[in-house]
């Protein structure tokens, strides 16, 4: 399948620093695409270039296999800030029009849209509040979350850019992480978890003694404060139904049994921390 958005070795400097250096990764059309990375990281530059704002110094950007054209194509294009780009003081309804009105749409067409979009969301008593008054609480993101599934459902592509990795694992089809100007994991949220995992297992047994003698577990701790429920690391790598096809064949009587694979922010931390580490070893050759 051709990618909706294919990104090509962008470079873009900004005086002696690359804030996006050499980075290439697609998006395919309908997908949920998570771009992440740390405060500095390149995500506002790539978001930039894929909006129009900015221009490439180097690389290119195709849209639906054609080549990117900022004042035609922003016309497909939307973009949601968090509060940081709205303007506190200003009324949410007021706002809500100046920036449809922005987008191209007459003040008829607007208002009707922003009706719409205020009942959906049950947000009607809200039109005079201003944006600083405006909560983060956890039903406003859900019914947000919602929608995101529901635009991608109809054929829009949304890239989700947050520091919220457990929002990512929920949501996302598939993820880049940046750091420093430089593209270091790109996958789909399994394939990652797969290629990070280190073979730990939760087993529930009536017999945890039986577990604890044998050569191919080491034990870590108890899961769940459950006497019977035990975390164990394998001493080698072994695929999951052959451990627990080993558990059977050694009479281990099984409850519960499952893999624990790592988190996206357990995998992000780690990552960005060896970036970090590799960058300053080089900095001291």
């Amino acid at each position: 399948m051709e990618p909706l958005l294919s990104l090509s070795h962008l470079v873009k400097h900004y005086a002696t620093q690359k804030a996006v250096d050499d980075i290439s990764f697609d998006i395919q059309k309908g997908s949920i695409f998570g771009l992440l990375g740390p405060n500095g990281a390149g995500k506002t530059t790539l978001l930039r270039m894929i909006t129009g704002i900015f221009y490439p110094d180097g690389g290119t950007i195709q849209l639906d296999g054609k080549h990117f054209d900022p004042l035609l194509d922003i016309r497909d294009i939307g973009y949601m800030p968090e509060e940081r780009g709205l303007y506190k003081k200003m009324k949410i309804g007021e706002q809500a029009l100046y920036l449809a009105q922005l987008r191209g749409l007459s003040k008829a067409d607007a208002m009707e849209k922003i009706k719409y979009w205020f009942e959906k969301f049950e947000m009607q008593s809200w039109w005079n509040k201003k944006v600083e008054d405006l909560s983060k609480d956890p039903l406003n993101a859900n019914l947000i979350k919602d929608e995101i599934y529901n635009l991608a459902k109809n054929g829009a592509t949304i890239i989700f850019s947050t520091h919220r990795m457990e929002q990512v694992e929920e949501i996302c089809d598939h993820i880049v992480l940046v750091n420093l100007g430089k593209k270091i994991l790109d996958g789909t949220v399994s394939e990652i978890k797969q290629q990070f995992k280190e073979y730990i297992f939760a087993i529930e047994t009536s017999h945890p003694e039986l577990i604890k003698d044998n050569a191919l577990f080491s034990i870590i701790e108890r899961a769940d404060k459950n006497p019977n429920k035990i975390l164990v690391k394998l001493s080698h790598a072994v695929a999951s139904n052959e451990v627990l096809k080993y558990l059977i064949e050694q009479q281990i009587p099984v409850v519960s049994y499952n893999e624990v694979l790592p988190s996206l922010n357990d995998i992000f931390i780690q990552l960005v921390e060896d970036t970090h580490a590799k960058a300053r070893a080089f900095q001291n050759i």
